[in-house]
This record gives C-alpha cells, sequence and structure tokens, in this order.
C-alpha cells in the first residue's frame, strides 16, 4: 500500500511515496486506528455558525461533497466539544476551505477561547447573518438539513444557500501533517 509521504511546510508538493505493510490491529486499538484513517488526505476548513448573537468557529477536516441535486454537504463535530451546542441548535454554518496561505487560521481555529479565534481575522457576513473567511479558496452558507448521531460524532448535513470560490490551492492534511497536493498528468 502506497501513501504519500508528508511534508513540514505547506509550500512544499508531496512527490513521494514509501511503502508500508498493512498492520493488523484490534479494535480497541485507537492510537493505530487514527494512524490508519491519517493515511488518507483531506482538505482543511474551518466551519463557522451564528449562535446567541456570537460567532463560533473550529478548524474541521470531516468536510465532504454530499449530492449536486439538491446542494448538499457534509461535515462531523465530536459530540464531546465545546461548541457543539452552537453548532447543532444555529440552524445552519459556513464552510471556508482553506488556501495554503491560511495554515495560521486552521491553528488559529483548533484552540483557545471562542471569541479569541476570530481575533484579526479578514471576515464577511453573509445574509444569513454567518461568516466566511475571506482568501478561501471557496466557502458554503448551509441550512441545517439533518443531524446523524454516528458514534461520537455527529454528522451535520447541510443544504447550500450559497457558495463561492475563486482560484488557488487548497491547504492539505495527511498523517497528522499540513501540506498540499501535487497534481499527476494521465
Amino acid at each position: 500500500m502506497k501513501c504519500p509521504e508528508v511534508l513540514s511546510s505547506p509550500n512544499q508538493i508531496w512527490t513521494e511515496s514509501f511503502e508500508t505493510s498493512p498492520s493488523l490491529s484490534s479494535s480497541d486499538d485507537t492510537l493505530s486506528y487514527r494512524k490508519a484513517l491519517s493515511c488518507f488526505p483531506t482538505g482543511v476548513t474551518v466551519v463557522t455558525a451564528r449562535w446567541q448573537k456570537s460567532d463560533w468557529g473550529m478548524t474541521c477536516n470531516s468536510f465532504a461533497s454530499v449530492s449536486l441535486d439538491p446542494r448538499m454537504v457534509l461535515w462531523s463535530i465530536r459530540k464531546q466539544a465545546n461548541s457543539l451546542t452552537a453548532f447543532t441548535q444555529s440552524g445552519g454554518f459556513v464552510v471556508s476551505v482553506l488556501t495554503e496561505n491560511q495554515l495560521h487560521l486552521a491553528k488559529q481555529f483548533s484552540k483557545g477561547l471562542m471569541h479569541e479565534r476570530f481575533l484579526g481575522v479578514n471576515t464577511q457576513r453573509l445574509s444569513s447573518d454567518r461568516l466566511f473567511l475571506k482568501g478561501s479558496v471557496a466557502w458554503f452558507d448551509c441550512s441545517m438539513k439533518q443531524q446523524i448521531d454516528a458514534g461520537d460524532h455527529l454528522v451535520l448535513l447541510g443544504q447550500v444557500l450559497d457558495y463561492g470560490w475563486q482560484e488557488g490551492d487548497s491547504l492539505n492534511f495527511c498523517r497528522s501533517q499540513f501540506g498540499q497536493f501535487k497534481t499527476i498528468s494521465t
């Protein structure tokens, strides 16, 4: 099985692969399971919501497209997250897909007090009263369609009300490190 080599800088490109042997692990070996999942590269997003007259935001890499017609996306949130109530009760959310130059925002929105996460961040308020992060490669403003119980997480399914995008390279995450994808000619 080949997994991409992860680089320490988002300005570098994954170019090499290395061989790994499949590892058999017991179902309760959480660390091994997480390492196996980390072999799948993902994009990096910041999800925001507006709840009780406050803005909420968190870094997320579980974002995925679900449907083109109607336009729907999903992401998941840990049931133990401090912001769970805000995201599940707000009626909707915005997903901002980060560019390779927004690594600092991925880190800023992953910890700290909620009001500190937005300090110095260039945002724009949408007609839904939710924020998207300016400079993102794409954003999706969504109404909450459904919440799905999924083990220690909730999957939040949103119907896209509005969206925007621009040319640029997205920030990616693989094997617990940030980087970017390299395109391969076929």
